[in-house]
């Protein structure tokens, strides 16, 4: 059962919450008492996902915005501490995959990719560090992959070139953020069912991805929501500069 009271007092924020694996993560938090801010570069979705908190009897507030906007990465952070009063967790799960061969892949692409997976971490982690260190206490957990370790399942090289660049800045901010009670992780899931693989893949080859997984399926976003749940929480005070792999043995090393 959920602990209803993990995470009272906390303040969230979940970049890419509008769907997936982010809307799964924002309800996860929101379950263990967390104070939810929704953000999505999609208003709409932010603000139905804000909502479904809200009726489920949570709270959210919906800020929408691109995390690969230093504008709009400020605005995020200034529209939450001006609800919330402070900032305690951060994750990092906005995300854009494209299947795309190196050789096909334009300029403008590679930069939407890396911008959003990759820059978009260091935007939103640079602009909370301040508050996180006010209090005292923090939790970043940012969203690699498999393709951070290997290379992407499905997605093109600036997908697996931004998601490895994602684990050595989450190394890197471990070790600077530690003396102030700040510690920064990293999930790596493998195939998990979301509307973005939904849309990447078809329904044939993400059954013949699944039946070669050690598991044989996709794995569900409120799986890996239980892991970044961990993650933020006391629970996982001692762990810092890690990457937690999910991804039903896809990857073993």
């Amino acid at each position: 059962m959920t602990d209803t009271t993990e995470l009272a007092g906390k303040v969230a924020i979940v970049t890419g919450a509008g769907q997936g694996m982010g809307y799964a993560v924002a309800h996860r938090l929101a379950a263990a008492g967390a104070s939810l801010v929704i953000n999505d570069v999609n208003a709409a979705a932010a603000v139905c996902s804000a909502a479904a908190l809200r009726a489920a009897g949570h709270t959210a507030l919906a800020v929408p915005g691109d995390v690969a906007s230093s504008e709009d990465v400020r605005g995020i952070v200034a529209a939450t501490l001006d609800r919330y009063g402070g900032i305690h967790i951060l994750i990092n799960n906005a995300g854009v995959l494209r299947p795309t061969a190196v050789i096909d892949i334009e300029e403008a692409e590679w930069d939407l990719v890396v911008n959003v997976n990759l820059k978009g971490t260091y935007l939103c982690s640079r602009a909370v560090l301040p508050a996180m260190r006010e209090a005292g206490w923090g939790r970043i957990v940012n969203f690699s992959s498999t393709a951070g370790k290997n290379v992407s399942t499905v997605g093109g090289a600036h997908y697996t070139a931004a998601k490895a660049g994602v684990l050595g800045f989450t190394r890197h901010l471990a070790k600077e953020a530690a003396p102030y009670g700040i510690t920064v992780n990293a999930v790596c899931p493998g195939l998990i069912d979301t509307e973005m693989v939904r849309a990447t893949i078809s329904d044939e080859q993400t059954s013949a991805y699944a039946a070669s997984f050690p598991i044989a399926r996709l794995g569900a976003p409120e799986e890996v929501a239980e892991l970044v749940a961990f993650l933020a929480s006391d629970r996982a005070a001692y762990i810092t500069g890690a990457s937690l792999d999910i991804n039903g043995g896809d990857l073993m090393i």
